[in-house]
């Protein structure tokens, strides 16, 4: 049998948690490629801006909670980004901007950093 240690697991766990969030954000940033190509009201825009949504929320949200072990400042940082990536999609849905390149590439910077 096999005998783990608590701090494995839970690094374990950690490591689980940022492949997760690498593939996530891999996922929106093929989708904002995609939707950049096609155009602000194309199908894949409108799907693309939903997805990218849905994952900078929930991002925000666990951001937020008492339960994240992020530093402070790196917390409140990416909350920030996460606003203005929410500002952004908004601004592409409503017609005002194009700015996929923008999202794409800080997106792009988190994920990396999640290395």
């Amino acid at each position: 049998m096999y005998q783990f240690s608590y701090a494995e697991v839970q690094q374990d766990a950690v490591a689980d948690s940022k492949d997760r969030e690498r593939q996530v954000l891999d996922k929106s940033i093929r989708m904002l490629e995609e939707a950049k190509e096609h155009g602000p009201k194309s199908r894949e825009s409108i799907e693309a801006l939903f997805f990218v949504n849905r994952v900078w929320v929930r991002f925000i949200e666990d951001l937020g909670s008492p339960e994240n072990e992020l530093e402070q400042e790196l917390r409140a940082n990416l909350i920030s980004i996460g606003i203005w990536i929410l500002r952004e999609t908004e601004k592409i849905r409503s017609g005002e901007s194009q700015n996929y390149e923008g999202i794409i590439d800080i997106s792009s910077i988190i994920r990396d950093g999640l290395k």
